[in-house]
């Protein structure tokens, strides 16, 4: 049996933790990490995101999370 994961799953699995991302539109790839928001927004724009999703990640992930 073939377990196939969610994208979005392994993208928000590989994040670094408690840090500010922005996934890309498809919500597949991390496109920008950084300590602040801020810094996660310019980063996006750097790499021509129009309209990333950004989001704080948890200190850690409980089990159940992912």
């Amino acid at each position: 049996m073939l377990l196939l994961i969610d994208p979005r799953v392994e993208a928000l699995r590989n994040a670094p933790l408690n840090s500010w991302i922005a996934l890309s539109e498809d919500e597949s790839t991390v496109i920008a990490s950084g300590a602040t928001y801020e810094e996660v927004v310019r980063e996006s724009e750097r790499v021509g995101s129009v309209d990333p999703i950004i989001l704080k990640t948890p200190r850690e992930w409980s089990p159940i999370s992912l």
